[in-house]
């Protein structure tokens, strides 16, 4: 009888939490309704002379700003006119996990043709965005800004206005996202910033390209990709005549962009920035603030009595800039951000002694090995060669103030290990895992400046859960991972309802990481303690490492990811659980179509026409897996080509298998000799591929190849090929013990498009010739 009882009062309970969660979702406090209809649509556009397609929300690039009041029931309707799939999560809203948007994991996607009606409470205030969680649609245009305005208005300002800043390319994102794939350097060639070595020798920075090398890094870059137009608002000049001299505006930023870090300034007096991320902070005069991908701030600016003033977001790698001016007159400038010199960023770095190249993709994606990947590539301060003085663009030690754990799902960590820094200047040790020197290291990209104006600790007996976050990317292959596991190789990350999740972000790369957490608000750990700010995305600079902590008090699958687009779709995303049960409305909608889609199979190929030879490549390539083709034939008539299959261990280390199919003699196409090849590639230091290999007659050979540039359109590349045959699976000639056949060539490019290029090269087999190069 007992039994049956408390079996009742369980069911009873499971069927209140189930009322509770489902009337989350509706007006159980009858609100006021405010709806929106959007529309998501092709349109062609021209920004720069070049008709595209794109997609819009309602006809415009953004979308329209959706303006809410706290306290207000949202009720929007998307309507896909498009012939794919699309979505929309709403970026930093707190709602029901059905409606955080994000297809596959929590919402159906939008089918064509189909209207998805999303339905929440307005539980806050703040400038917020919304865009596609669908492929690279973000980058395309669908993309738009959410302005919720308080119940009571407590800050002192008369109107307001919302600046969206993003980027725009004319090329097809994923074409982009292809090229980057196959590491293709045009886009820095492009901006002007590749580190070719006439510049290296130039700057006197031999030593520091040397080490970069060795270690396997390409060139230094602050962003991958290459921006047609910088936009705010839709345009690169925007002129708001409306204000009044005098007046206060609030202008409330939103960095939509799809990969751009912008550095935002401001003419006449400083702006009083009030807000991030939609929360409220203490007020402080900033001028220069980096704004990160999917960041929001809000300043207040006074219109000047005299005239008006210039608003400039200029790229963070000083590729392009737009500007928004307010009032009328005389315009009063917007500091002008210098922009930077990346070579000399690179001598920094490398003087600190940074050991780089962790795996993006590592040998054991199960293996739990966090804590001994951080400590192997740890800045070692002791040795640091680079006096830090206040010129130095990586800043001093004594500018650096205000302006027992285990292991779980191989994402957990432990040790802290103290430090002793002057208190005050870094996040204390017990919050951090592993040694805190990098934490807000660098006072150029910390957030000492933000400070809550209310405590924002969590009670102090809530059991801490903590966790390190290794951020890991490989610019060659264009993989990007957290702890060496790219999304498709990892399972999710279950949290507890009641603990506190803390996680130490250790940014193992050359590039900024925008790190979101869809459904909470997290603390950033800085110095201002108790009252360290809250927000939804937080920028983790090169090298440096963040700590966040938030209230595991939701339920349901959340999405954890970097922001920039191309590194999301390259793998660099996690997905807390709650462990609750699936929402059955998910049912027909396998998770799998969204943690797959960064392994996605990118197919290229390189066709060389020249007097003497004509060489063909394809590849077709994953994380993992990789089919090659390779072709050469002569003007004599001799041809090789070979079909091979490859699996990657590791970012450096392959095994491959194939066919090799050539002639030995000239002018004998129809005496063709067909042998079974297997072997091992690796890159070495150096950016040096090297090959092992043995074919079924049982011939071992080795191979190298290396390209490099010495001027921003020229490169040199060498090949190598040395094969040994000892008489193992064939028959020598008689008295012969030992054959060998050498093969090599060396050549200079001249790359002149995105997709061409013309060549000259000699090659031991074929001599002297030139031609052109094409890849598609």
């Amino acid at each position: 009888m007992k039994t049956k009882l408390l079996l009742l009062l369980l069911f009873f309970a499971l069927q209140v939490k189930a009322q509770t969660a489902n009337g989350s979702e509706k007006n159980i406090n009858n609100w006021p309704v405010h709806e929106y209809n959007l529309t998501i649509d092709y349109e062609t556009v021209n920004v720069t002379g070049k008709t595209v397609k794109a997609m819009t929300i309602n006809g415009g690039i953004p979308g329209p700003n959706l303006v809410f009041t706290e306290g207000e029931f949202a009720v929007i309707n998307v309507t896909n006119k498009m012939d794919h799939e699309t979505s929309v999560h709403w970026h930093g809203l707190i709602l029901p996990n059905f409606y955080d948007g994000v297809p596959y994991l929590t919402t159906p996607p939008i089918e064509p043709g189909e209207t998805f009606q999303y339905k929440f409470a307005i539980k806050q205030s703040g400038t917020y965005w919304y865009h596609s969680h669908t492929g690279l649609q973000e980058q395309r245009g669908v993309y738009g800004s959410i302005q919720i305005n308080p119940k009571k208005q407590e800050l002192d300002y008369d109107k307001n206005l919302v600046l969206v800043l993003s980027d725009w390319m004319d090329e097809d994102p994923a074409s982009q996202l292809k090229n980057l794939k196959r590491g293709n350097e045009w886009y820095l060639i492009k901006k002007g910033q590749v580190q070719s070595w006439n510049k290296i020798v130039r700057e006197k920075a031999v030593k520091a390209k040397l080490k970069m090398i060795w270690q396997r890094m390409p060139d230094f870059a602050i962003s991958d990709n290459f921006y047609d137009r910088f936009f705010i608002n839709g345009k690169a000049v925007q002129e708001y005549p409306q204000f009044e001299p005098g007046e206060k505006v609030r202008l409330r930023f939103v960095n939509a962009s799809a990969a751009s870090y912008y550095w935002l300034t401001f003419g006449g007096n400083n702006p009083m920035l009030v807000s991030a991320d939609g929360k409220d902070v203490v007020p402080v005069a900033h001028n220069k603030t980096l704004i990160g991908v999917a960041e929001t701030y809000d300043f207040i600016v006074t219109i000047p009595e005299d005239g008006s003033l210039e608003i400039r977001s200029m790229a963070q790698d000083g590729s392009g800039f737009a500007t928004a001016t307010l009032g009328t007159g005389p315009v009063q400038k917007a500091p002008i951000v210098p922009e930077p010199d990346l070579i000399q960023k690179m001598k920094e770095m490398m003087a600190m002694d940074m050991k780089m190249g962790a795996p993006a993709s590592k040998f054991r994606p199960r293996r739990n090995d966090s804590i001994e990947v951080m400590k192997k590539y740890s800045m070692d301060m002791g040795e640091m060669k680079m006096p830090m003085g206040k010129d130095s663009e990586m800043g001093s030690m004594n500018d650096m103030k205000a302006g027992s754990t285990k292991m779980e799902n191989g994402e957990m960590a432990g040790d802290n290990e103290k430090m002793s820094m002057k208190k005050g200047y870094m996040i204390p040790a017990d919050k951090v895992v592993g040694d805190n020197m990098k934490t807000a290291g660098n006072p150029e990209f910390n957030y000492n400046y933000l400070k809550s104006p209310v405590k924002t600790t969590f009670d102090g007996d809530k059991p801490v859960k903590e966790m390190l976050f290794n951020l890991t990317g490989n610019m060659n292959r264009y993989v990007w991972s957290i702890n060496g596991v790219p999304l498709s190789e990892t399972d999710k990350i279950k949290i507890e309802q009641g603990t506190v999740a803390r996680i130490t972000l250790n940014n193992l790369t050359m590039m900024h990481h925008p790190m979101h957490l869809h459904g909470h608000f997290f603390r950033v750990l800085n110095e201002n303690g108790e009252y360290s700010p809250l927000k939804h995305t937080v920028n983790v600079a090169p090298m440096q490492k963040v700590v966040i902590e938030f209230d595991a008090s939701e339920s349901g699958d959340w999405f954890f990811h970097c922001h920039i687009l191309y590194h999301l779709n390259s793998g660099m995303a996690r997905i807390f659980s709650y462990d609750t049960p699936r929402d059955e409305r998910m049912k027909e909608h396998a998770l799998s179509t969204l943690t797959t889609e960064a392994n996605h199979l990118y197919s290229w190929g390189e066709i060389t026409a020249a007097s003497h030879m004509t060489e063909l490549y394809a590849t077709a390539t994953n994380i993992r897996n990789q089919f090659s083709f390779a072709g050469e034939l002569g003007w004599n008539k001799n041809m090789e080509a070979e079909v091979t299959y490859e699996r990657y261990l590791n970012d450096y280390f392959r095994l491959f298998g194939g066919v090799n199919v050539e002639n030995e003699m000239e002018d004998s196409l129809e005496d063709l000799e067909t042998v079974a090849i297997g072997g091992v590639r690796y890159l070495l230091p150096l950016l040096i591929n090297s090959e092992v290999r043995i074919d079924s007659k049982l011939r071992p050979q080795i191979g190298l190849f290396k390209e490099t540039l010495i001027f921003p359109h020229i490169a040199v590349y060498g090949e190598y090929e040395y094969q040994m045959d000892f008489g193992w699976g064939n028959d020598l000639e008689n008295g012969v013990n030992y054959q060998s056949e050498t093969t090599w060539q060396v050549g200079l490019e001249y790359i002149f498009a995105r997709n061409f290029a013309l060549v000259g090269s000699y090659d031991n087999r074929f001599g002297f010739g030139g031609g052109i190069s094409a890849l598609f």
